[in-house]
């Protein structure tokens, strides 16, 4: 039992994977900057390429 004790402590006190956690919260928020971007953006592009469409005979 008091093997299990101590692995249990040895893996609480662990932080080897905390820092490629922090990395692919990192990437997430990037990505989720990314598309918001790129969705805003589009709606403006294909606007202005409606309005382009319509003034042409």
């Amino acid at each position: 039992m008091s093997k299990l004790l101590a692995l249990s402590k040895d893996l609480l006190q662990d932080d080897k994977g905390v820092s490629s956690i922090e990395y692919a919260l990192l990437g997430v928020l990037i990505a989720v900057a990314i598309v918001s971007s790129v969705m805003a953006v589009g709606d403006a592009v294909k606007s202005l390429y409606e309005l382009i469409a319509s003034s042409m005979p």
